[in-house]
Formats: C-alpha cells, structure tokens, sequence
C-alpha cells in the first residue's frame, strides 16, 4: 500500500525516531511547493508548526512565539547542516524568499558559508552602532580642549569658553571629529563675519586650528581640516582702530538712547558705566554685586576677571553708584550686575558679549550723522576724554587697567587709587554735562610743578 507525502512523513516519525534534520530533507523532497494561499490559511487559522518546506532549501517556520512566519533556508557546508534566517512573510513574499534562498544557494555552490556571512554583517552593524554612540564630537573635543589646555593655563578662559559655546559649538558641534571638512569650517567662518563680527571670525579660526591640532596629537584624527585657512579666509587682516567719539557724538548717543525703541534700561545703565568705569565689555558683563562695595564706592574687580591678571580696586564716582543702585532694583534677587535676560535660552548667567553691541544696533539709527563705532570704542573714548581733562597719561593707563610700560612700570607699584578717584570724578563730570545738554569747558589740570621764587 503506497505512502502519501504527510503519512510517509508521519509513518517516518513515529516508527523510526529520525533526527529532525534527516525528516526535513525528506519532507522537502517529497512535500510540493508552498503557495500564499495556503501561508495565509495558516496565519488566519492560527495554526503553528516548525516547518513548511517549499524546495531548495527554503522553509517557512511558525511557532507559538512568532507574530508572523519566519523564512529559513538550509543547507549544508563542509558536511554540516547549517541554518540562516531570511527574513519574516511580512518582510518577505513568497516569490522574494525563493529569490533570497537561490542567491544564497548559488554562493553556497560557490564554497561561502551564508550563515557566517549574515552573522559577520550583524555583528559589523552592531559594532558601527556602538561606534555612532562613542564617537567623539567636536563639542566633546572641543570641551576636553578647554578643560586640559586652557583652564589654569589661560588668564581668560572665559574667552575660550564664549568661542566655544556661542560659535564652535553651534555649527560643528554635532558632527564627529573625523567628518568635519574644510567646507563646515568655511562655513562656520562665512556665518560669522556675515553677522559682522570679522574679529571673533579670526579668533574662531585659531581656537578651532589649535583644536584640531590637539586632536592629532590624541590619534583622533590624521589632518587638521582648518589648517588651510588664514585670515584672509576670515575676518581678514586686523587693523588697530582709532575711533572716539567727540563730545557732541556722545551727547547725541546719549539723547538716542532715551528715545530708541526696545532699548532698555540695563543696556542705557551698561554704557554709561562702560564710558565713566573705563573698563572692558566683559568685565561689566560678568560682574557679581559681591566685587561692589556701593558705601565705600569701589568696585573690587577680581584677577580672574581682568586681562593684566591683576586685581583692582576700581573707584567708583557717586553718579556711578547712582547708576549701579538703578540696576540694582531692576534684578534685585540676582547675583549678577546684569543678568541674562531669557535664562532658558542663555549658556551662562549674565548677558552675553553680543548683547550690548546688539542694542546699541536699535540706538544708531536716531544718529544718521554719526559715523559708525563699536563698543569697544567707548573705551578709546574715554581713554581721549581722560586726556582731554588734562589727566596725567599714566594715572589714566591706570584707569583703563593697562600695565605701566618700560622701568618705571617695573618700579613704581603704586596703584594711584586716589588720582583715579580724582579722573573718574571729573570724567563724571563732563559725561553728566554732555547727558543734560550742557556745554563743559575743559579745564586742564596744570603740568609740571610751579617754579619757586
């Protein structure tokens, strides 16, 4: 009496305890060729088995644990049975599984183990997944930068940090160290000198060349992607400026601030006490209300905070303490001279270096016959101011906190705390005029001493 396929199948089983791998070459001799009629009978039925054999190796297996039929194809390789999975019903129809199980067939003809090969490329996947996950960032070079070769190396760190959180990190930021090309440094460049700061362009460019020498030097990277570039692909050549504000300029600054719209009170405050303090944009910027003594009148600015890496004691005029009391009261709960003003949107506290020179963008325009200056010039004007008052030169250099050149700065260590006090008093004068409108005669302050009968 003959067999069919599934009882020769069954009678095989049962009576003589054949090893599975024996059954299913068996079965996908004898069994016909799968259909998708069939395969979605069984997923409709819900009917699980271990093996559907469709010829040539391929098998579609179905167990309790699979949400839908798994394709696998068999085969054997240096006289072993091996097993590789294709892919699932879902991802796979019929016709692209036969596809699949004859390519792998054909590189099996061809002596390559398909099963190792689909393990070779997992396991090279994962790995490049894990490697995506550590790569190193060029803000993480760009932090481990600052944190080995500038904190406690650098009077200014803070500087670094600036380039770093407001440029470096925004347009390199996220981009591994390895993909960064000239072409993202360039741009980085472009966008900067585009918002006209051509300066902090040439400052980006050395901090970011350094950057990536240091990367080199860690086996991060084989070239430096920035070294190409000088400062004519920058912010170009540097030239010193001379610009000051005359008397009238200023009196005329004064008279737009008042009238600007969205121009506040802090920024008003934040120039006035740059031209009359004489001191640098982020010495003000960053200044905590614990450096002021408002009774004494004096400022106590940190060395860490100064460019000589000195401390001062910088008077402070009684208009000045009026000014700073003012700010006091507008941020009466902060620690700061000049808080940031949207702190979610703010990587430090205080305002940035950016926030005045944009400000002053909103007070220019009631100027049109005021030739274009920067923040930084107020310093020069008060600097010519200070001269124009008859102010010895060198308690004025001492004003602006400038280290007193040749011998006598190696000798004289005196800090003229007095004779500042005296220059900033007058300066306050003239300023405090200009503000009211009032003319102010100059009224030098004689030189040389006065000969004796």
């Amino acid at each position: 009496m003959g067999h069919t396929p599934y009882s020769l199948f069954g009678f095989l089983t049962t009576k003589h305890g054949a090893d599975w791998g024996n059954l299913l070459s068996i079965q996908e001799r004898v069994m016909g060729k799968l259909t998708d009629v069939q395969i979605k009978a069984w997923v409709r039925a819900g009917e699980r088995f271990e093996g559907k054999a469709d010829g040539d190796g391929l098998w579609l297996r179905y167990r309790e644990a699979d949400k839908v039929p798994v394709w696998r194809f068999r085969y054997r390789f240096a006289g072993k049975q091996r097993t590789v999975q294709i892919g699932t019903y879902a991802e796979l129809s019929l016709a692209k599984a036969r596809e699949a199980a004859k390519a792998m067939a054909a590189r099996v003809s061809l002596g390559y183990d398909v099963a190792s090969e689909k393990q070779d490329r997992k396991a090279a996947a994962v790995a490049k997944i894990e490697a995506e996950k550590t790569a190193a960032r060029m803000i993480d070079l760009a932090n481990e930068y600052y944190e080995r070769m500038i904190l406690g190396r650098w009077k200014h760190p803070d500087i670094v940090r600036r380039r770093i959180d407001k440029d470096i990190g925004p347009h390199l930021g996220k981009l591994k160290v390895e993909d960064v090309k000239p072409r993202h440094v360039d741009d980085m460049l472009q966008a900067i000198v585009k918002r006209g700061a051509p300066t902090i362009a040439n400052d980006v460019l050395r901090w970011t060349r350094r950057m990536f020498d240091y990367a080199i030097k860690r086996h991060m990277i084989e070239y430096n992607p920035a070294q190409a570039f000088d400062l004519g692909d920058a912010g170009g050549t540097e030239k010193a400026r001379d610009r000051a504000l005359s008397r009238d300029e200023l009196a005329k600054l004064f008279a737009a601030m008042k009238v600007a719209r969205g121009f506040s009170v802090e920024n008003d405050l934040a120039i006035r006490l740059l031209l009359l303090l004489c001191c640098r944009k982020m010495e003000l910027c960053a200044a905590r209300w614990e450096e002021f003594d408002l009774e004494e009148g004096v400022w106590h600015l940190p060395g860490e905070r100064t460019k000589t890496g000195e401390p001062i004691d910088i008077p402070l005029p009684a208009l000045a303490v009026g000014w700073l009391q003012e700010l006091k009261e507008l941020s009466p709960h902060s620690a700061w001279l000049l808080p940031a003003r949207k702190m979610e949107h703010r990587m430090v506290p205080h305002i940035n270096e950016g926030t005045i020179g944009t400000a002053l963008g909103k007070v220019k325009p009631h100027m049109p016959d005021v030739p274009p200056f920067t923040v930084h010039d107020l310093r020069r004007t008060a600097r010519t101011l200070l001269a124009e008052l008859g102010i010895d030169p060198v308690v004025a250099e001492r004003c602006l906190n400038h280290k007193i050149k040749g011998v006598e700065g190696i000798y004289n260590r005196h800090d003229y705390f007095t004779e500042r006090r005296d220059a900033l008093n007058r300066l306050a004068s003239l300023l405090d005029a200009l503000d009211k409108g009032e003319a102010y005669n100059v009224t030098p302050i004689a030189k040389g001493r006065k000969k004796t009968a």
